[in-house]
């Protein structure tokens, strides 16, 4: 008997595919309050993100998390809808063009969803009366509220990807902090009773109905025709 092949496994759950959400540090948002100060308290390593977090404890008493940028430090203040500095939070109607920003809100109050990975930026390059004009690095342009906020700036951390791994362990142990499945195996190499792709060349993948359940739809999805076109 074979073993599950992985969308199986991963329906059906377990340890081996649930993420450390244990060791994380929580949520990164911003103030509700559209005007308010905070201090970088700390910037810590998060094992749920490529970049750095920034502790920010504001004037009302309330610490939430940022990600941190790029020359941001300790004892740092950050303002809100105010000056147009490295790290603090700004409506995109009061960003000048050219401007470099990240953790954009997609709607007004929706908190930082957009460029949140390290060294991942926006740049203003558009502005109208109802919308305000975003280009991302790649190449993607995208039509935004003018009251939805964003940070000043570039996420730290960009110079990740140039450091090799080295080790093959310390990428698994670099996987496993974000529960993902590591090494991964593709099925033409397993045997046909591990995988439907196995024991076949890479050319020749089965069809599976658009009817089957989740653990069998492994291949070719009801495609409209197969095999080779007469003629060739």
């Amino acid at each position: 008997m074979g073993k599950r092949i992985i969308a199986r496994a991963r329906g059906k759950g377990g340890p081996r595919y649930r993420a450390p959400s244990f060791r994380y540090l929580g949520r990164v948002e911003y103030h509700p309050f559209p005007n308010i100060t905070g201090r970088v308290v700390n910037i810590v390593h998060d094992p749920a993100r490529s970049a750095p977090v920034a502790i920010i404890r504001f004037e009302d008493g309330k610490i939430l998390l940022h990600i941190a940028s790029e020359g941001l430090g300790v004892d740092r203040t950050i303002v809100y809808n105010k000056e147009i500095e490295i790290g603090n939070v700004t409506q995109l109607e009061k960003i000048p063009i050219g401007t470099k920003i990240f953790g954009i809100e997609t709607f007004p109050g929706s908190g930082p969803k957009l460029c949140r990975a390290a060294g991942s930026f926006a740049t203003v390059i558009g502005r109208t009366g109802k919308t305000v004009t975003l280009q991302f690095t790649s190449g993607a342009i995208k039509d935004l509220d003018p009251k939805c906020r964003a940070t000043i700036g570039i996420p730290a951390g960009a110079g990740r990807v140039e450091k090799p791994w080295v080790k093959a362990g310390k990428k698994v142990r670099a996987m496993m902090a974000r529960g993902k499945l590591y090494p991964r195996t593709v099925g033409v190499a397993m045997g046909a009773v591990d995988h439907p792709h196995g024991g076949r060349a890479k050319s020749r993948r089965p069809a599976v109905s658009r009817r089957a359940p989740a653990g069998a739809k492994v291949g070719t999805i009801s495609p409209r025709r197969m095999g080779r076109r007469k003629g060739r």
